[in-house]
């Protein structure tokens, strides 16, 4: 049965008045689609070992398992998933019981883990629609879910799930696919649709609004036009969410190898301007679209790198999305009279502080962002010891990589980058070469200076270190 047919047989939103035997009924009235396994592409050869492991204790146990959302979806769709979550009738206690190995975690939504070394299986119970007061369910006054511990059969799972594309269900007893609200056909028209009403499921968890974006960069799926359309409208919503966990969905948007398609989507919805509103507001400004091609440069670098299997660090990745914002505080400071290093020290400062008002930033990539930035002047600088300095300075590899990526949005940089370039690969007598002075002598080696004059000598980091993967 479609989302559609559920939406018109009146299932209350959840957390209203109605009661559990109103929703078993309406919930019992939904038949799945069985796809056969002739029928689908999801073979047990592509589903992990533990996974599998962990449905057929399940099963052995007399618990119904099921292998469910995203990597049902992935699957279906040719991709590799690198997580693998199960739902089950069995409560998160009676899930430990079957493993040594797992642990219980979570408050707002109780889980069981179970550890396989490296590798973590999410397992689920099939949560209920509504509360007959019997479980454990708590609601903002705006209807945010603030915790949700109700457990229900497989009918009421399916309909509480955000997407009807990750509202699919593996069965290993047959290998088919279970359908309960129209995912199998969304997915093979490569569409993203909400179940039951958009606008309630977006005021229950905000963050759907992103997780609508980054799915359908992700997969290449359209947001259908219902889902779509109260995005803007509610997108400011998007403000009240916990900033560490909008920290942690900035990271999946744009570190999982599709962040052009997912910052383009950020700005169609408009929930850019919630989530970065100050570089949004610099964007905007900035009438030659010089910051703007910079930042999708980068964001084209990212996926790149995430494509190579390289590391990306996320001090970068901030420094590239703030840095519309920094260069837009940078020149109202100059413009009022302050000295270009303590405007450039202020306006990172500002900037930072006010982005924490909306994503939890932690510090450790902060201040390597900050120091990004704040390197960027010194790049003109062309007195040797000062070369010299930042050539061994720890983040130097970082800023220069983000000069190469400002010159690709203003060719005034291209001097600074191919001297810096050459500096990094020149002995010291070339380097004073090209400086146009004489080699420095020193006047003693370092073995022979004395204790006070002896120079630490510092580690040299690699150059894949640098830049997007400090």
């Amino acid at each position: 049965m479609s989302w559609l047919v559920y939406s018109q047989l009146g299932l209350p939103a959840i957390g209203s008045a109605a009661t559990s035997t109103d929703a078993a009924i309406i919930t019992s009235e939904l038949q799945p689609t069985v796809i056969p396994r002739e029928a689908h592409t999801i073979s047990r050869r592509d589903i992990s070992p533990n996974a599998l492991r962990v449905l057929y204790r399940l099963r052995d146990a007399g618990f119904s398992a099921y292998l469910v959302g995203g990597a049902v979806r992935d699957l279906l769709v040719g991709h590799h998933p690198k997580d693998f979550d199960v739902a089950t009738d069995a409560t998160p206690e009676q899930v430990k019981q079957q493993f040594r190995n797992c642990r219980l975690i979570g408050r707002r939504f109780r889980l069981a883990h179970v550890v396989f070394g490296r590798e973590i299986i999410e397992v689920a119970t099939f949560r209920a629609n509504s509360d007959d007061g019997s479980g454990d369910r708590e609601l903002h006054e705006d209807g945010r879910l603030l915790r949700d511990n109700v457990y229900g059969t497989i009918e009421d799972d399916a309909v509480r799930r955000d997407f009807t594309a990750n509202a699919l269900y593996y069965a290993i007893e047959d290998f088919s696919v279970r359908d309960y609200c129209g995912g199998f056909e969304d997915v093979q028209a490569r569409r993203l649709r909400l179940i039951g009403d958009p606008e309630q499921r977006y005021r229950e968890d905000p963050v759907r609004m992103l997780r609508a974006v980054r799915l359908a960069a992700k997969l290449g799926f359209t947001i259908d036009g219902p889902t779509a359309a109260p995005i803007p409208e509610l997108a400011p919503l998007l403000a009240e969410a916990a900033p560490a966990r909008l920290f942690e969905e900035v990271l999946k948007l744009f570190l999982s190898g599709h962040a052009v398609a997912s910052f383009e989507g950020l700005e169609r919805t408009g929930l850019l301007t919630v989530l970065l509103p100050e570089s949004a507001a610099a964007l905007k400004s900035n009438r030659s679209g010089a910051l703007r091609a910079m930042v999708l440069e980068g964001l084209a670098g990212t996926d790149a790198r995430v494509a190579a299997d390289e590391p990306v660090s996320p001090a970068f990745l901030f420094a590239l999305l703030l840095w519309p914002a920094y260069c837009r505080a940078l020149i109202g400071l100059q413009a009022q009279g302050t000295h270009p290093e303590e405007a450039a020290r202020r306006a990172a400062d500002r900037v930072t502080l006010h982005q924490l008002t909306t994503i939890a930033l932690p510090r450790r990539f902060s201040l390597p962002m900050q120091e990004i930035w704040l390197l960027q002047s010194r790049f003109s600088q062309r007195q040797r010891k000062r070369v010299v300095r930042l050539l061994s300075h720890p983040r130097f590899r970082a800023a220069f990589d983000f000069l190469v990526l400002r010159q690709s949005a203003s060719p005034e940089h291209a001097a600074d980058v191919a001297f810096w370039t050459q500096a990094q690969t020149q002995s010291n007598e070339e380097l004073s070469a090209s400086l146009g002075l004489e080699p420095a002598i020193d006047s003693y080696t370092d073995e022979d200076a004395p204790p006070s004059k002896r120079r630490r000598r510092r580690r040299r980091r690699s150059g894949a270190a640098g830049a997007s993967g400090e």
